[in-house]
């Protein structure tokens, strides 16, 4: 009886062990019973009955990468690209993901390459280089609505690479080239043409304060004429007015001043050597008595006066 009765609990011990799971994180079991769905078992530890429940599906619930294949696209221009892809999705509804389609990765990947060929086909060469943000949205919306049933919830569609043929690949480079080297072209006389204008307009103020500084000259020159002749006029008047009140004396004591003044020139030239007079020695001697005559005049005049 011992004996049986420790086969009893070992048969139970080890019927209990087989009804133990034990669910990874990020990971959600689905359990059938009788081949039925009735639980998805989240992670951590649960106790299914044996022989009647098990395990159908172990889902990833954590946010997956598919890698669409390379393709070839014909465009809207009918030029053929080369094209590869990648798909982020997340399982929300494990039970959905396991039981609404029979697999759930290869039905991803068709569903993204058929609208991939949709998408590019309905684009010009050009558009499907400059309008990958485009080609991505539109994949996304249109994806992810498709795939909702399944439980699954696609988070991004990315392009990877957009391979077009050498020979178009060849002539967009000529054509890169030939625009860079048209805006160069454009730059340098832009460059050229604001130096030239720059130029011009020193060229411009340089005779505009020229012709200003040559007005001031002018405007100085017949100033300081002006001023001479006034000062000359003044001159003469005085002169008029000494020999109108002193009659001949005056004028020749002005007419012996520069004389004398002349001969005291000459007699200092650093060129000269030898002085010869035009006139005679007894005119130069009665110039300077006269000279005399006149400043006794005029100091006998002045000592009358006091």
């Amino acid at each position: 009886m011992g004996g049986v009765l420790l086969a009893l609990v070992g048969v139970v011990f080890i019927f209990l062990l087989m009804g133990v799971r034990v669910v990874r994180q990020g990971y959600v079991y689905t359990i059938e019973r009788l081949g039925k769905f009735t639980l998805a078992a989240t992670p951590g530890l649960h106790v299914i009955v044996p022989f009647v429940d098990r395990v159908g599906h172990k889902v990833n619930m954590m946010e997956q990468v598919l890698d669409i294949p390379g393709q070839e696209i014909i465009t809207k221009d009918n030029a053929m690209v080369g094209v590869d892809a990648v798909v982020f999705f997340q399982v929300l509804d494990a039970g959905k993901a396991a039981y609404e389609v029979s697999n759930l990765y290869i039905a991803i990947m068709q569903l993204t390459t058929t609208n991939l060929r949709t998408v590019m086909g309905s684009m010009d060469l050009d558009e499907t280089l400059s309008k990958r943000d485009e080609i991505n949205a539109r994949l996304l919306v249109v994806v992810d609505h498709a795939t909702a049933p399944w439980g699954v919830k696609i988070t991004r569609v990315e392009i990877k690479d957009i391979r077009p043929p050498a020979d178009i690949s060849n002539a967009m480079a000529r054509q890169m080239k030939a625009e860079r080297e048209k805006r160069a072209q454009i730059l340098e006389a832009e460059g050229l043409r604001a130096s030239e204008i720059l130029r011009a307009e020193g060229e411009k103020q340089a005779q505009i304060l020229s012709a200003e500084g040559r007005r001031e000259a002018a405007f100085r020159d017949a100033e300081a004429r002006e001023r001479s002749a006034a000062a000359e006029a003044e001159a003469t008047r005085v002169v008029s007015e000494a020999i109108a009140g002193s009659g001949s004396q005056a004028l020749n004591y002005f007419i012996a001043q520069k004389y004398t003044d002349a001969v005291a020139g000459f007699a200092t030239s650093p060129n000269a050597k030898t002085i010869l007079f035009p006139v005679e020695a007894t005119q130069l001697i009665g110039t300077v008595g006269g000279i005399g005559e006149l400043v006794k005049d005029a100091l006998g005049g002045a000592e009358g006066k006091k």
